[in-house]
């Protein structure tokens, strides 16, 4: 199964072109020396392998990195800009849905969209770079353009190289740095030096293009930068987290994973994740020792205000060196089964059955109390959404089995005055004030502009003749025709009524002359309603009896035009607006009965789009534009011409990015002749009508979007 992604690079320079006069700037990227040229995809068992041809060969494999939720691989090629005119290709093979290209300042990335986190490798072979993307979930191996493995050499003779480093990121938000050794058995050191991962890789070497800085603070993981450096004899990789973590290393045959994955601080615990205890470091070595009293010890040496419940008893043996003190603490209450409750600097320590019955029977008194708590009804106008929107939420009963208000709650839904009627107690009716203070807000909204250019040129050339005789001598009182022997004669003209108006077996009609006297009838066709002009020549004798007659044809229409529609729309943020313009044409359709039936079919311009605001204010528009035209008459009614564009793109606010575009040519040459004398050298072009037509068309759409600013927000 192969999928073949080519564009012209006139194309190409013709969409950067018209970007440059739109936006009144041409992009730095335009400027770059290598550019991606085309993409090609095919399937190999297993594997999914994706070309990428470049202008010229890279230098070194691009960076790249992976992120789980949502599956995906991106590549950065630094220099390199797009070249293929096109943002996005649809690839549905196997696990490879689409590939989308998107060009910034001084790079292009490249990035894969998946339906599940698969390895890859990349290998340069040429001006290409050969991406094995591994379908079975294995470990990926890079092969060249002919599907043979490649063999990654070491930079150093005799010495073992690591091969890859990649980021990825997990469904759960966890950061996960994959290192592709170069064999199995390296030996790794892995340790934590206060806020960072220190990770060494023994008696292995570093390629120049993996020695590099990766800056993955955007995916949203605890992992903010790895830096990936030599090391005496050795490789060191530094990894620095952020906020609460903690980590975990694995290895599977030759990648190595060392995994962040961030955690929520607990407020009853002293400590958070695996980042250590903190505590001042002291030694016991006690007998029996009263939990109590041991309590009091590590209160006095942390400075914490420690209660202990009156079941808090017994004794306890303890032997610890230089242990810290939240440690110690943690270790008698788990040897003892106690548990503690956090509350600022007060620590309340008891046995945990105690405290669980404890927090039980205070849920119990809430609830108890909630049932006597008498009940009031508030009102709540909303300004923004509709009230009938909250039927989702207060149940279609009013409010009954639903879990945002109490047993005894109600709610009436009045969609006249757009009110809510909320009857319950006064913790529940501030919990409805709260929802409603978040929901009930002002959207925002967006103006997005369509921009469809259409652009053709036309050329047509037309020859054309008319050749016929004319033999009057009959009609003047002489003899008709030629004389071959005796009385025998033989007459010449353009057919067989016009022999016949020669000898008098037929008659002369007005308009007798011209079809009947020709025998070459092959004029310049017209254009654009138009006819072509001609030259008429006739050859004749001194008697005026016989007459060869020549008329010339020529017709020749050069045209260009441009069509610029541009529709409008303005919508709320996340919400599906449409504009439409064009016409319907009816056609009969053939019921079942037997009888016809009226039709309509829309031939219509139509731009429908969704935006999404991102919380760094540029503009996620899902996009479809339909741009539809009368095409030919048909038997069944007008055929429509259809041109559609539907995608899916980020554009920054107020920017103008072009979705597409669609360059078509049409070259058509016509002959026709009278057979054998059509292809006699000069004297055949009065038996043939030659026909030229040169069309060209090419259709850009651009959008652009821009958030409308918040008239409003001074008066909330």
């Amino acid at each position: 199964m192969n999928a073949l992604i080519n564009t012209s690079k006139r194309g190409a320079k013709l969409v950067k072109l018209i970007l440059c006069a739109l936006l009144g700037f041409c992009s730095a990227a335009f400027a770059q020396t290598n550019s991606i040229e085309s993409l090609t995809a095919n399937q190999q068992g297993a594997n999914i392998i994706v070309k990428i041809t470049l202008k010229q060969p890279l230098q070194k494999v691009p960076v790249g990195f992976s992120i789980a939720n949502p599956s995906r691989i991106a590549l950065d090629f630094a220099d390199v800009s797009n070249n293929t005119g096109k943002t996005a290709f649809e690839m549905n093979m196997g696990d490879l849905r689409a590939i989308n290209l998107v060009e910034a300042t001084g790079r292009s990335r490249v990035i894969f969209n998946l339906n599940k986190s698969l390895n890859y490798a990349t290998a340069i072979d040429g001006n290409s770079l050969i991406v094995t993307i591994d379908a079975s979930g294995g470990t990926a191996t890079a092969v060249n353009s002919q599907g043979l493995p490649v063999t990654v050499q070491p930079a150093v003779v005799g010495k073992r190289m690591l091969r890859d480093i990649d980021f990825r990121r997990g469904s759960a938000g966890e950061g996960r740095i994959v290192i592709d050794l170069p064999l199995d058995q390296v030996a790794v050191d892995i340790r934590q030096q206060g806020q960072k991962i220190i990770v060494d890789f023994l008696k292995v070497g570093l390629p120049e293009t993996l020695r590099r800085r990766l800056d993955v603070a955007d995916f949203g993981s605890p992992v903010q930068i790895v830096t990936t450096t030599p090391f005496g004899e050795n490789v060191r990789m530094v990894i620095e987290p952020t906020g609460l973590w903690e980590h975990s290393a694995y290895q599977s045959d030759t990648q190595f994973v060392v995994e962040v994955k961030p955690i929520k601080e607990d407020p009853n615990k002293l400590t958070q994740g695996t980042q250590g205890y903190r505590g001042e470091r002291l030694s016991f070595n006690f007998q029996n020792i009263e939990v109590r009293a041991i309590l009091q010890i590590i209160a006095e040496i942390s400075g914490l205000n420690v209660i202990a419940s009156d079941t808090v008893n017994g004794t306890i043996t303890l032997r610890l060196k230089d242990v810290p003190w939240d440690h110690a603490l943690d270790i008698i209450m788990q040897s003892k089964g106690l548990d503690m409750r956090k509350n600022g600097s007060v620590i309340w320590i008891a046995p945990k059955e105690e405290l669980l019955t404890k927090e039980k029977l205070e849920l119990e008194q809430k609830a108890q109390i909630a049932e006597l708590e008498p009940v009031k009804t508030e009102s709540f106008q909303l300004n923004y959404q509709k009230a009938e929107s909250f039927k989702k939420v207060f149940g279609d009963e009013g409010g009954a089995n639903n879990r945002l208000l109490s047993k005894r709650g109600s709610a009436v839904i009045e969609p006249r005055t757009n009110q809510l009627f909320v009857t319950d107690i006064a913790s529940k009716l501030e919990e409805v004030r709260k929802l409603i203070a978040k929901t009930d807000i002002a959207s925002r909204q967006v103006l997005i502009e369509a921009r469809i250019v259409e652009a053709d040129d036309k050329f047509s050339k037309s020859l054309g003749a008319k050749l016929g005789f004319l033999d009057m001598r009959g009609l003047r009182g002489g003899d008709v025709g030629y004389q071959l022997a005796g009385n025998q004669r033989v007459g010449l003209t353009g057919n067989y009524l016009g022999l016949g108006e020669q000898q008098g077996t037929a008659k002369i009609t007005d308009s007798s002359y011209a079809p009947n006297s020709q025998f070459v009838n092959l004029p310049a066709s017209g254009a654009n309603g138009l006819n072509p002009g001609s030259l008429a020549v006739s050859l004749f004798s001194s008697a005026a009896n016989r007459f060869l007659n020549l008329e010339l044809s020529a017709l020749e229409a050069d045209g260009k035009g441009k069509i610029v529609s541009s529709p409008r729309v303005v919508t709320a943020d996340q919400l599906k607006a449409s504009i439409e313009q064009g016409t319907e044409l009816p056609y009969q359709v053939a019921t079942s009965s037997g009888a016809t039936s009226i039709f309509f079919r829309k031939a219509s311009l139509r731009l429908e789009v969704t935006p999404q605001i991102t919380p760094d204010g540029n503009v996620i528009l899902d996009v479809d534009v339909h741009k539809d035209s009368v095409g030919q008459e048909t038997r069944a009614g007008f055929a429509i011409d259809t041109k559609e564009v539907k995608t899916i793109v980020l554009v920054e606010n107020g920017g103008t990015v072009v979705l597409g575009g669609i360059f078509q040519q049409t070259e058509r040459d016509s002959v026709t002749k009278v057979p054998f004398f059509g292809d006699l050298p000069l004297f055949g072009n009065l038996f043939k009508s030659t026909g030229r037509t040169n069309e060209k068309t090419e259709l850009l759409i651009f959008i652009t979007p821009k958030i409308i600013a918040e008239k409003f927000s001074s008066k909330q």
